[in-house]
């Protein structure tokens, strides 16, 4: 998740810089890594029994287990089942076992949306697109919001991360995503121009974050980023830091990407948003460029990249949703593939790990034989996922994976707006 905004306190988020410093490594909570104390028994966080060491990975995480709309209306039916620890039944208003004392699985904790092409027999329709959102090994909860859908000429995906110093961070990117994926997805079906139609979905999912806030110190903020497949051309829009990525299919890497010479880095990030007219995706390269400190003490020339991303500040973001951002003005930049490739969007949670754009491309690259994204979209999103976490997991991780040309046919009329949803608790 984002922790701060410029001029907010950078020690009041969940995993605040500091936080957890100068405590030996036995007074972490070995499954979140929370601060705790000798005497305690159950780490404060998440409810872990500190005597038990580390937890295990829950079997079958990559698995589809349970099927909803991505809504925030589609709940679980039926109560909570019996805790994964110990079996007890009891489990009190706050999601804690009464018997043993865990943290229940959050729906949130892990979730995995595949969107089906519109055509096709029962049981053979390929997917356009998947994503997948994981509260990563850190934080006792997933404060990122993925949201996934077809329109009538192509696919629409929203990521927002709640910033962590505001309050409430995790509805606020839950409203972001929603509201703005509806807004994103009607206007298309309308036939609205694609960037007129990103910049007012980005404006109402601004409103319904500020609609969150109770007072001016109750200020639920996130960040955004919507990406639109339409025709021969790719859409992006956001706010803040969470990005967008073009990772061409043959693995070519732009200028900046990779080892070969090329432009100095602030020069780079200004060309990467430089879109002119529909500008041309060749090689793998990122298509945002991020409102925060770093990005503008690069873009000052006051810092070089490597300088920006050493720097305490480098992840103080400049611009976010919430009752408190002042005007919001969304960036809108729209891109013509000239081959096949994939469309990523994701949250800092990834690309903290992996920013550069070639790097993301090598690991859906796999090896000889591997389905690759185009063939498994919620494959690529897991396999995302499944990176950042062996990377650390130290952020909430959400990515949405869009196959350029869809596998469902290029032109066609999809017809599916709502997707089928996975959700799978740890």
């Amino acid at each position: 998740m984002t922790d701060d905004r410029t001029g907010a306190d950078e020690t009041t988020g969940t995993g605040a810089p500091g936080a957890d410093q100068g405590k030996a490594a036995e007074l972490a909570c070995p499954a979140c890594g929370a601060v705790v104390f000798a005497e305690e028994i159950f780490c404060e966080e998440c409810g872990h029994r500190l005597a038990d060491g580390p937890p295990a990975e829950a079997a079958g995480r990559d698995g589809a287990t349970i099927r909803q709309e991505s809504a925030p209306s589609a709940r679980r039916t039926g109560g909570p089942g019996p805790c994964p620890g110990c079996g007890g039944t009891a489990i009190d208003a706050d999601g804690y076992c009464e018997t043993c004392g865990l943290r229940q699985p959050a729906e949130r904790d892990h979730v995995e949306i595949e969107l089906p092409a519109g055509s096709g027999g029962n049981g053979t329709r390929p997917v356009v697109a998947a994503g997948a959102s994981d509260r990563g090994r850190r934080y006792s909860r997933n404060e990122d919001a993925l949201a996934l859908a077809a329109h009538l000429s192509g696919i629409a995906a929203v990521v927002s991360d709640g910033v962590g110093s505001s309050q409430r961070p995790d509805e606020a990117s839950r409203a972001a995503a929603d509201t703005g994926l509806a807004e994103l997805v009607a206007r298309l079906d309308a036939g609205e121009d694609a960037e007129d139609a990103t910049r007012h979905a980005a404006l109402r999912a601004a409103a319904a974050v500020a609609g969150l806030a109770t007072s001016p110190s109750d200020a639920p903020s996130c960040t955004y980023v919507s990406a639109v497949t339409r025709g021969p051309a790719v859409t992006v829009g956001w706010i803040g830091d969470s990005r967008a990525y073009w990772l061409a299919a043959d693995g070519s890497a732009g200028p900046g990407e990779d080892s070969a010479p090329g432009p100095a880095p602030d020069e780079v990030d200004g060309a990467e948003v430089s879109t002119g007219d529909m500008a041309e995706l060749g090689a793998s390269r990122r298509l945002t460029e991020d409102d925060s400190w770093a990005a503008f003490m690069v873009a000052e020339g006051s810092l070089t990249e490597a300088e920006a991303e050493a720097h305490p500040n480098a992840h103080v973001i400049t611009a976010w949703l919430g009752a408190d951002a002042g005007q919001v003005s969304p960036h809108v930049a729209t891109f013509r593939p000239g081959g096949p490739g994939t469309l990523l969007v994701c949250s800092d949670g990834l690309w903290n790990y992996f920013p550069a754009a070639a790097d993301l491309a090598a690991l859906l690259a796999g090896g000889e034989g591997s389905p690759g994204p185009a063939a498994d979209p919620l494959g690529a999103a897991r396999t995302l996922v499944r990176q950042a976490l062996e990377a650390g997991g130290r952020d909430n991780i959400t990515v949405a994976v869009i196959p350029v040309p869809s596998p469902g046919g290029s032109g066609g009329r999809v017809q599916e707006s709502i997707p089928q949803s996975t959700q799978e608790p740890r």
